[in-house]
């Protein structure tokens, strides 16, 4: 194997920048292997959770991941926010406040986390994430049935907890929370579903509330996208400081995301391939992948099918497998 090879094995932790509505260019950091969360997402745009917990666990090596973040800033990127975010949910990794604290030492590039909340009646979590500049909680259900039913959550994790954690947080907090609410038609969007919600998220009080839907392919193929319109009808429910995130905008993609996203087409044209599959045969990590998977559909160049469950993608009939 080549030195080259090596070392492009080796970076695995920092991903972008990618073009994001909600931060901007956006620094990936992954900090937990791939589908290890607390939640296994009727929505996730990566598929099925195959290690659900709540361990929270030193599950990859810190010293590492500072040492690639200080090689990519040292490059020359420019980034808007430096995003703990990725394939897993960061909430779990142990040594997440010390992280956030090292990631200062080196750089001014304000923080932020994405975060499902889970994690958050934890006092050890909530100060970790008081590290932050900019928290990104989700919260989809404000009942018990419609949070399993959305969520499929570990085993006892309770919805209430899930909201009062999210309240305690915010009294400590002294940076900004956006909290992304997931509509998903059928589930969440009847007017008492809504009403709950809204209820919720006045208890928490964030600064933004952000309505999202699945304009993205979706762990389970039934879940229905909510239109934009309907959203906007949901976002002036929830008050002015709601809006509407879904919809990402092809005129936000840079050169660097074109050029990679070729990449991803040259390979789909030899194989139909799974996320899993880019992701090993290029070296990029998943956030990665799906802005380019997204590019790609969007100009009509890929679409996807589905095979015991896994959703595979190949390219559209214009363009013919090699």
């Amino acid at each position: 194997m080549s030195t080259k090879n090596k070392t492009n094995q080796k970076k695995q932790y920092i991903f972008g920048p990618v073009p994001s509505r909600r931060l901007g260019r956006s620094l990936g950091v992954d900090i937990v292997p791939f589908k290890v969360c607390s939640l296994d997402c009727v929505y996730c745009q990566l598929g099925r959770t195959t290690e659900k917990t709540i361990e929270r666990k030193d599950y990859v090596p810190i010293d590492e991941v500072i040492s690639e973040l200080n090689e990519r800033l040292n490059s020359g990127i420019e980034a808007d926010y430096i995003t703990i975010s990725g394939s897993g949910e960061p909430t779990l990794h142990s040594r997440l406040g010390e992280l956030l604290d090292r990631i200062r030492l080196i750089t001014k590039i304000p923080i932020a986390i994405l975060t499902n909340s889970v994690l958050f009646d934890d006092e050890s979590v909530r100060a970790d994430c008081c590290k932050a500049d900019v928290v990104l909680p989700s919260l989809d259900a404000a009942d018990q049935p419609t949070f399993e039913r959305i969520n499929r959550p570990c085993a006892n994790i309770s919805i209430e907890n899930v909201i009062s954690g999210l309240c305690e947080f915010k009294k400590q907090f002294t940076g900004r929370i956006w909290l992304e609410v997931f509509i998903v038609e059928g589930i969440n969007t009847s007017p008492q579903q809504i009403d709950k919600l809204k209820a919720a998220v006045e208890r928490i009080k964030p600064d933004k509330v952000q309505l999202n839907t699945a304009v993205r392919p979706t762990a389970d193929n039934n879940i229905i996208m909510v239109t934009r319109v309907r959203l906007e009808q949901l976002a002036e429910l929830f008050g002015d400081n709601a809006e509407v995130i879904a919809d990402f905008s092809a005129a936000q993609v840079s050169k660097h995301i074109a050029r990679k996203s070729e990449d991803v087409l040259e390979m789909l044209k030899r194989r139909p391939c799974s996320l899993n599959d880019i992701c090993n045969g290029l070296s990029m990590p998943p956030n990665e992948v799906i802005k380019h998977i997204e590019f790609l559909r969007a100009r009509g160049l890929i679409e996807t099918s589905s095979k015991s469950g896994v959703l595979f993608y190949r390219p559209t009939p214009s363009q013919p497998i090699k």
